[in-house]
């Protein structure tokens, strides 16, 4: 069901891109459109007809059914509101299922290239014109998204821009800055190396799809310092493989302060 209801969400996307649209504000730069508005309520519809008795916490309208539910539901209808703002499709449309502690389904929907990337929590898939086909991690590439947005818990001790200006980061791999959450699901596929963000991201709407795609890939997952995920400073590395992996994790570690503890892998 998160397949159907990405796809319900990416189809109004879709559909509204390029119309003049009512924002509206949330934080200081930051706004919702008329469309993340529309995309999230036609995602909540496919749930809700579905399983009624799910709790369902949605970026736009926030957390609604019962306190204590088994099963919750994680929507952000629209991630990359301010490049489809500007007419630029580089969106995502991501829905993940929790139960428990464990993310059980996800899917990203890309709605202008027609694809949805998904995983019943076993294996990792892209669904193209109603075929399924196995998403396979690659480092081939070398192409890494460093995610620049607010916030940066961690500075000083790590500021995602400064990968961007370490020689051995330019010398070994070629950045890229998407903006959107979408590129997560782009290493389970082989067309990212690596993803690099800051932030505490547990029960995150953006990225809760993305990482249980990766996981379900078989990339490798961590927190900002190699530590399990969700824990410690937070952030998080996803890479292709092993060798990426390592390096970011040396890259981002020469960041820290003379004096700084380290934080090991665990």
């Amino acid at each position: 069901m998160a397949l159907t209801a990405a796809q319900a969400g990416a189809a109004v996307v879709h559909a509204m891109y390029g119309a003049s649209l009512a924002r509206f504000e949330k934080t200081a730069g930051d706004f919702a459109t008329a469309a993340d508005v529309e995309a999230e309520k036609a995602i909540l519809d496919v749930i809700r007809a579905a399983r009624p008795d799910d709790a369902i916490t949605g970026e736009e309208s926030g957390r609604a059914g019962p306190e204590g539910a088994e099963r919750g539901w994680l929507v952000d209808p629209l991630c990359g509101t301010l490049n489809y703002a500007v007419r630029n499709m580089l969106v995502g449309v991501n829905v993940a299922l929790r139960v428990g502690s464990e993310v059980t389904a996800a899917a990203c929907a890309d709605p202008f290239a027609g694809e949805v990337f998904w995983t019943d929590g076993a294996r990792a898939y892209v669904r193209r014109d109603g075929a399924d086909e196995p998403l396979e991690p690659s480092s081939d590439s070398r192409l890494v998204d460093v995610n620049l947005d607010p916030p940066f818990p961690n500075e000083p001790d790590f500021r995602a821009v400064r990968l961007l200006a370490d020689a051995g980061f330019v010398e070994r791999f070629r950045p890229r800055v998407v903006s959107t959450t979408l590129a997560v699901a782009w290493v389970a596929a082989g067309r990212r190396a690596a993803y690099v963000t800051d932030g505490h991201l547990r029960d995150s709407v953006h990225f809760a799809a993305g990482i249980a795609l990766c996981q379900a890939a078989g990339c490798v997952v961590t927190g900002i310092h190699g530590q399990p995920l969700h824990t410690g400073a937070g952030g998080l590395v996803v890479a292709a493989d092993q060798e990426t992996h390592a390096a970011l994790l040396e890259l981002i570690g020469a960041q820290r302060p003379l004096g700084s503890p380290s934080v090991l892998p665990g």
